[in-house]
């Protein structure tokens, strides 16, 4: 294997939870929803995908329990701030908190276990094709949903009755309603949605990226995920090439120790952090672009008539 193959190899493992993470968030915004909880719902499914892992030895398993953590810590946040109409803001950030303490109090039993990788699918022939194979055609589970996500999102969102009904939801969630769209069960779902795909993401951390439990091993990655939604302009084609620019940099600090560049370590693991507020810099002074694709109803509380 090239040296090439493999740094693409390495951003393409760091790449797809940032992907997964941005493309739920992305959906739940196109409801007018703000959930700020996916750095907690992304470390909740990652303990959870290797708790059940270790107990059960299928890595498939734990796909489904990082998935339900997500969703049901997903579901504690539609709750509060679509039934009991709490602050989406100050609950996502509580969220997070409690993510994050949850995390620790469960995987205590399982710091320093070695966990089980979940395996590779090789893609017959097209596996062979030289250096695209290996890069696109042998990898985990985790990455091909990754893939058909985006496609599927895609699909939705713009060319379905359904997509169209959250786009209209998200852009006025009050004449939405007018019309006898059901707002408060579409961003239920949504957020549903974007919580199944922090926990997914979150699942790839602990059996693919690093398969071990480590305590607040998603490092910051759900906020990057909120920063790369902002970067794509809510379009899902977008988070997907914004992520494996965001995961290059990222892995970027690695490579850079590896060939003993003269470059602070305490740099280069800053580095991905400081590209996001960067790239918000920029985006907020494109305000043509961002008045245009923000969801004008993003963050706003509906309380339906009685």
């Amino acid at each position: 294997m090239g040296i090439v193959e493999a740094i693409l190899l390495t951003v393409i493992t760091a790449a797809t939870p940032l992907v997964l993470a941005a493309l739920g968030e992305l959906v739940t915004e196109r409801a007018g929803v703000l959930n700020l909880g996916v750095e907690g719902m992304m470390i909740m499914g990652a303990v959870l995908a290797f708790a059940a892992t270790n107990a059960t030895g299928s890595p498939y398993i734990g796909i489904l329990a990082g998935i339900a953590g997500g969703a049901v810590f997903s579901l504690l946040f539609g709750f509060l701030t679509l039934t009991l109409g709490a602050n989406q803001v100050a609950t996502g950030l509580a969220l997070t908190i409690l993510g994050l303490g949850v995390s620790g109090q469960i995987g205590e039993a399982y710091v320093g276990m070695s966990g089980t990788k979940l395996p590779q699918i090789t893609v017959p022939l097209l596996s062979d094709i030289p250096f695209f194979g290996p890069l696109l055609f042998k990898q985990d589970l985790i990455f091909y949903i990754s893939i058909a996500l985006v496609v599927g999102v895609n699909w939705y969102l713009f060319k379905s009755r359904s997509g169209l009904k959250i786009r209209a939801i998200g852009d006025n969630h009050a004449s939405a309603h007018a019309l006898g769209i059901g707002v408060i069960r579409t961003r239920y779902l949504a957020v549903l949605f974007g919580g199944a795909c922090a926990g997914l993401a979150g699942a790839q951390l602990s059996l693919v990226y690093t398969p071990q439990w480590v305590e607040n091993m998603t490092a910051g990655r759900g906020w990057i995920a909120l920063a790369l939604v902002v970067f794509a302009s809510w379009r899902p084609w977008r988070v997907l090439a914004g992520g494996y620019l965001f995961g290059a940099v990222s892995i970027s600090q690695l490579h850079a120790q590896a060939l003993g560049l003269g470059i602070p370590s305490q740099f280069l693991s800053a580095l991905p952090y400081a590209a996001t507020v960067v790239v918000l810099v920029l985006i907020s002074h494109n305000r043509r672009m961002t008045l245009i694709n923000t969801p004008a109803s993003l963050g706003k509380p509906f309380v339906p008539d009685r």
